[in-house]
């Protein structure tokens, strides 16, 4: 700065003397008003302005930095690295396109994908619905058919005994004095008026779906029959029904009450 004071007062000096509509200018600006823009100022003091700006700059020791060229627009000229990063940035915004094209198309795909699912599942509860409503349908109609097939089972089980007592009044009569109404009229006439009762009696529990089973002669079946005992019998066949102690009954192929049996066994 000690340097460059001598040479700043020369010039100021030399400004003066040169130029002193330029030097009064800018005096009467400085004074009249602190901030103004160039406006302002007239043609003249603008012009004195820029000579002596060129003529301090001539003395000035600080070297004057590198103008870069220009293009004729006042724009600097495109460089291989801006070539470059023009290139990158395409190529960026590309992958970035891309990029989100793919994101669309796997998010569409996801949604398919779930909207199957959900339709799989919909599909899969409709049919069991569907199913468990016939199940319950099928129920109920064989609890409906069972009720009526089976209602008077317990007014059935009431009459077997009847039935049983029936059977033993017709076992008590003799064979031979069964047919004998010359001799013992009575007796055979009753024993004529309780076979038609038991008749009568077996037809209506027929005609309700209640039938009596187990003769002599039938084979042992666990199911309807209860074995009472077992017997060796030279005449009856070995696994067979030789003995019926009580009659057994269905009602509508259903066992109300098993035959009370003896089974004959082989011959030791």
């Amino acid at each position: 700065m000690a340097l460059r004071s001598p040479s700043l007062r020369i010039a100021r000096v030399l400004a003066k003397e040169l130029h002193p509509t330029a030097h009064r200018s800018r005096v009467s600006w400085r004074n009249s008003s602190p901030i103004c823009s160039h406006s302002g100022i007239s043609s003249s003091a603008r012009s004195g302005l820029v000579s002596n700006n060129s003529y301090f700059r001539s003395f000035s020791t600080k070297p004057e930095e590198a103008t870069e060229p220009q293009s004729s627009q006042g724009e600097n000229p495109p460089t291989p690295a801006d070539d470059a990063d023009a290139d990158t940035k395409a190529s960026a915004e590309e992958t970035t396109d891309n990029d989100d094209a793919a994101g669309g198309e796997s998010a569409e795909v996801d949604v398919v994908t779930k909207l199957e699912s959900q339709i799989k599942d919909l599909k899969d509860n409709l049919l069991r619905s569907l199913a468990e409503q016939e199940n319950t349908r099928r129920i109920a109609r064989r609890d409906v058919a069972n009720s009526k097939s089976f209602a008077i089972s317990s007014f059935a089980k009431s009459l077997l005994d009847t039935s049983d007592n029936l059977t033993r009044a017709l076992d008590a009569v003799p064979e031979e004095l069964r047919h004998d109404h010359e001799n013992n009229a009575v007796l055979a006439n009753l024993y004529e008026g309780i076979s038609m009762t038991d008749d009568g009696l077996n037809k209506a529990f027929a005609k309700n779906g209640l039938k009596k089973f187990g003769e002599k002669g039938d084979k042992f079946d666990p199911n309807i029959h209860e074995a009472l005992f077992e017997y060796p019998d030279p005449e009856g066949v070995p696994g067979n029904v030789g003995q019926v102690m009580k009659a057994g009954f269905m009602l509508n192929e259903r066992v109300v009450r098993p035959a009370e049996v003896g089974v004959v066994k082989a011959a030791p």
